[in-house]
């Protein structure tokens, strides 16, 4: 199996009406996050079938679906990915995937929400296993890049999975002043996570920096709270 066979997999599944909406839907245009990203028009579930039927590519034909300008391309690296994390029995392999993968974040191959989402949740996972994830999560938050900020934040979901929840408080924070509603909406997600596993945590939080807060990172963060105690959040953040 190559990274071409993966390719003419997707292409089969091409449908031309769908990518015009695509491209504006993943904000495609000229100086939008996406700008230059290229669809082919493929659906979710098609591209996860082709991932699962190409699980076993090595790690060089990955990077290739990876480096392709086709955003299905990089979507269905992403997943393969997974699916070899998932897989891995040894640390050593995970360290290995994991390696690889902050090798595609840092050459901008991570590089659209949903490429991001349907990743770093599974590749946090490995940060359970190492002794000190916050020297890796606070350089990527420090990033210039959209994606890498997201990323860092997407990563301690697996932590907050595991109970390691602190991780989340001190990304979360130093993303507050954070300029884009992608990472306004990452970090309300995963204080809305956090919040399951503790809500005084997550009120405690709200009580520090809610009036910081930008408004649609306040409002996922409270989502699942009761409603007269959203309101009073909503009523003093600025």
């Amino acid at each position: 199996m190559s990274a071409r066979d993966a390719l003419e997999d997707l292409k089969s599944f091409s449908n031309k009406a769908r990518v015009s909406d695509l491209a504006r839907f993943y904000r495609t245009a000229p100086g939008e996050y996406g700008e230059g990203d290229l669809f082919l028009g493929v659906s979710v579930p098609k591209t996860r079938s082709v991932a699962k039927k190409h699980k076993e590519l090595e790690l060089q034909e990955v990077e290739k679906l990876f480096s392709s300008r086709l955003h299905e391309a990089r979507l269905c690296a992403a997943i393969i990915l997974n699916l070899k994390f998932k897989s891995a029995k040894e640390t050593q392999e995970r360290k290995r995937i994991f390696d690889f993968y902050l090798k595609q974040v840092r050459n901008e191959r991570v590089n659209n929400w949903d490429i991001v989402d349907v990743s770093a949740p599974w590749m946090g996972v490995y940060l359970t296993e190492v002794e000190d994830p916050m020297p890796l999560l606070i350089k990527l938050s420090r990033s210039k890049s959209l994606w890498q900020r997201r990323v860092s934040v997407l990563l301690t979901f697996a932590l907050i999975r595991d109970g390691d929840l602190e991780p989340t408080v001190t990304i979360s924070r130093a993303l507050l002043e954070d300029d884009q509603d992608l990472i306004h909406k990452a970090v309300g997600w995963m204080l809305r996570e956090l919040g399951k596993r503790d809500v005084m945590l997550l009120r405690k939080f709200l009580a520090d920096y809610s009036h910081q807060m930008p408004r649609t990172m306040l409002r996922y963060s409270i989502e699942k709270l009761p409603e007269r105690e959203r309101k009073k959040w909503l009523a003093g953040s600025k």
